[in-house]
């Protein structure tokens, strides 16, 4: 994800050896330039952000929630979690034998309004909250039952493998306004156009242009989420045209930016 601010030192990962219950939450407060170092836990993770935007990377790709949706990351992935701006994260930690529905991969899903009270009554709870039939238990059984009906949207950046291909891409995540054309870059990588566009096809599913559109868009997200006019957030992520931008933009999110942030 693209940092407006200065990077912060890492914050701490919470050194849990196995959990307390089937279902633990965490709520932070996170300030601007937060990230975790590479790590994987031995149980699912879902998290989303109240306020600001939240972004998790993987070897297979990067991962962006703004606030309504939430990452879910696999059990054993490797994964880092980073917010370009000021967030509210809640995260809830799932062991593996309570979800085994779960995807093996990280997606996005849409966080519904019962969806966001439920885990919003969840995190009341005391961690050791009592078991078998009592309330808690079967809030926490709706719950799950919640999680895996979420909707799956596409806010996912697949990355590259091949070193040079990737070093491309994260040049291009930092720098999301900048217009080289796929020429100048092969050029760049002593390489041909046609090579480097079958290279990114078979490595991201995308073509340049596809890629570098939905890596754009999703850039803007931050910017919404702070508060700029939709202008401002398509110049910002490489637009020259605001209705360009908000064509893309709906195409992608199914949405305007202006809905974004309602």
């Amino acid at each position: 994800m693209p940092t407006n601010g200065q990077r912060q030192g890492p914050r701490p990962i919470p050194a849990l050896t196995q959990l307390p219950r089937p279902v633990y939450a965490r709520a932070e407060s996170l300030s601007a330039g937060s990230w975790t170092t590479r790590h994987q836990h031995d149980w699912v993770q879902f998290s989303y952000a109240i306020s600001g935007v939240l972004g998790v990377r993987t070897a297979e790709g990067s991962y962006f929630a703004p606030p309504q949706w939430g990452v879910w990351i696999p059990a054993g992935a490797e994964h880092e979690v980073e917010t370009s701006m000021r967030a509210e994260m809640r995260s809830l930690y799932v062991h593996r034998d309570a979800c085994r529905w779960a995807p093996e991969q990280c997606r996005v899903l849409e966080v519904t309004p019962l969806a966001r009270e439920l885990i919003k009554q969840f995190c009341l709870l005391p961690v050791d909250y009592p078991e078998d039939d009592s309330p808690e238990a079967r809030l926490v059984g709706v719950l799950l039952d919640q999680l895996q009906a979420l909707p799956q949207v596409g806010f996912s950046l697949p990355l590259p493998q091949n070193p040079r291909l990737l070093g491309l891409c994260n040049e291009l995540l930092a720098h999301p306004e900048e217009g080289q054309t796929l020429g100048q870059w092969a050029q760049q990588l002593n390489t041909s156009e046609k090579t480097l566009m079958r290279l990114f096809q078979r490595e991201t599913g995308l073509s340049f242009r596809g890629w570098r559109q939905r890596m754009r868009l999703l850039s803007s997200l931050t910017a919404l989420e702070a508060g700029q006019s939709v202008t401002d957030a398509a110049l910002g992520c490489g637009y020259d045209s605001t209705s360009a931008y908000i064509a893309a933009f709906k195409s992608l999110f199914g949405m305007t930016p202006g809905g974004l942030r309602l």
